[in-house]
């Protein structure tokens, strides 16, 4: 009797209908998420981004004890090549374990539309530099960096351009600050906010 029960119940287990709606909403949930792989460039840097914040705040601390602007200069660009050197390799390990490449379409959209603004704040550092006007260049690199992550970040997630807003909001309160305030805005902008949004993007996107 007990054996004709349970052959009862899984007869009317195999033959209770399906669920379409519950299937539909999974059938698009996958392509949806299929579609913004092949659209979103998801690697950026979390964890990444939170390392290069703290180089940029010894940086920050370094640049404030030079006596010269060619030692100043030199600090903050040793910063830049390695902050970009550990985003690099950030991203491609972050590619790597999430099985993409750093060639795909959506990385090449984030390069390619990044590029432009980095380029104009590399041709106004130089003019810059020819003329003399060594206080401008702070604000320039903070509204220029910011830019350039919101070009980007727009084939990114969605804290990555609002990452870049941050940025350019510093760069213009930068700009209205006294001179002397030039390392903290660059240390409150790569430092403290990279590893803020670095955080953020770390704990939501896998690293």
């Amino acid at each position: 009797m007990g054996q004709t029960q349970t052959i009862r119940k899984e007869e009317t287990t195999a033959n209770e209908p399906v669920n379409i709606g519950d299937r539909a909403i999974d059938n698009l949930r996958f392509i949806r998420e299929t579609m913004e792989r092949s659209t979103v460039f998801t690697s950026v840097p979390g964890y990444g981004g939170i390392l290069m914040g703290a180089t940029a705040l010894v940086a920050a601390y370094i640049a404030n004890t030079q006596a010269t602007i060619r030692n100043w200069l030199i600090v903050w660009l040793t910063e830049a090549v390695l902050a970009f050197s550990i985003g690099l390799l950030a991203m491609w390990q972050k590619t790597k374990l999430s099985k993409t490449s750093l060639l795909s379409n959506p990385a090449r959209k984030l390069l390619m539309n990044s590029l432009p603004p980095m380029l104009c704040g590399i041709f106004i550092t130089l003019g810059l530099w020819r003329f003399g006007h060594f206080e401008m260049m702070v604000p320039v690199w903070i509204i220029c960096y910011g830019a350039a992550v919101v070009c980007g970040g727009a084939f990114s997630v969605r804290a990555v351009p609002a990452m870049g807003w941050f940025f350019i909001a510093l760069g213009a309160l930068a700009f209205f600050l006294p001179v002397g305030y030039g390392n903290t805005m660059m240390g409150l902008s790569f430092g403290v906010t990279q590893m803020v949004f670095g955080l953020i993007i770390g704990r939501k996107f896998g690293g």
